[in-house]
């Protein structure tokens, strides 16, 4: 792993992150050298730092994020599923409750093969999380333990999560 300096990759705009207090920019700072070799795109959700990553490297990260001294993300506040119509996202929020940091995650799956790798083993938080995007989304967490529904009954067809879900023309009976 990697040391991390106090100043932020070239290419990160000081517009975008204007909005982080110097204790989070040097957090993100810090969290860009340790995961340099994923080669993160820094950035904020709000006034929280957040970095984006392919979605390969979900599991990897995520565990990095959990395991590294001065960072140990060790709670998964909330694990969702956006639809951009082209693409799903994945956004990770996780917590440090040694240092009452909090981190943002965001990854883009493609439409066309929802699949992203489960973090239950680094959190078992991310269970109902996962089975929830699973039902209402159709993305596959490789890795998870049951993928069984969570929200709908089995036989339900569809994900009324996804934008193209036809809700007008569904009938449950």
């Amino acid at each position: 792993m990697a040391e991390a300096d106090s100043t932020l990759p070239d290419e990160v705009s000081e517009d975008i992150l204007s909005g982080l207090t110097d204790s989070k920019r040097q957090f993100l700072s810090q969290v860009a050298g340790v995961l340099e070799d994923y080669e993160p795109k820094l950035g904020l959700l709000g006034d929280v730092p957040q970095l984006s990553i392919l979605p390969a490297d979900a599991l990897s990260v995520c565990r990095q994020m959990k395991e590294t001294p001065g960072i140990r993300m060790a709670q998964l506040l909330c694990l969702a599923c956006v639809d951009y119509s082209d693409h799903f996202q994945i956004v990770y929020i996780l917590h440090s409750l040694e240092s009452d940091r909090t981190l943002a995650i965001k990854t883009d799956v493609p439409y066309d093969h929802p699949a992203v790798p489960s973090v239950t083993s680094v959190w078992r938080a991310a269970d109902w999380y996962e089975r929830e995007a699973h039902d209402l989304f159709g993305v596959s967490f490789d890795g998870h333990p049951a993928l069984s529904p969570l929200l709908l009954y089995d036989g339900f067809e569809g994900f009324p999560g996804r934008k193209e879900f036809p809700f007008n023309d569904y009938q449950e009976f």
